[in-house]
Parts: C-alpha cells; structure tokens; sequence
C-alpha cells in the first residue's frame, strides 16, 4: 500500500511539474516504470473525467 502511495505522490508531483533533485533522485530509485505508467494513464483519466463533468456543470448551471 505504502509503495502505491508513493508511486501516486510521484505522478502528482510529475503533473504538477515541479519537483527538486532530492525528491526526484528519491522516486527514481523506488518506482518502477510499469506502476509509474499504469498510475499516470489512470490518473490521467480521472482527470478529463473530473474536467468533463464540472464543464457540463458549469455548462447545464448557465443555462
């Protein structure tokens, strides 16, 4: 669960897009590239679904 976790704050942290050579040198040496891929593709998704559901929202609010 833990490593799971971790591979999560990682991809969090590569959407946001910063993050310090410590922190990064420290994820590069625990995660693997699979789970790191899986996880993003899976985020990824949660994201546009989130993003379409408060545009029609916002869209069905306006009218």
């Amino acid at each position: 669960m833990l490593s799971f976790l971790r591979t999560v704050r990682s991809v969090l942290w590569g959407f946001f897009g910063v993050r310090r050579g410590r922190g990064y040198d420290a994820d590069i040496a625990h995660n693997k590239p699979g789970p790191l891929i899986a996880t993003g593709l899976l985020l990824a998704a949660v994201l546009v679904i989130v993003l379409v559901l408060v545009a029609r929202w916002v869209v069905k609010a306006a009218v």
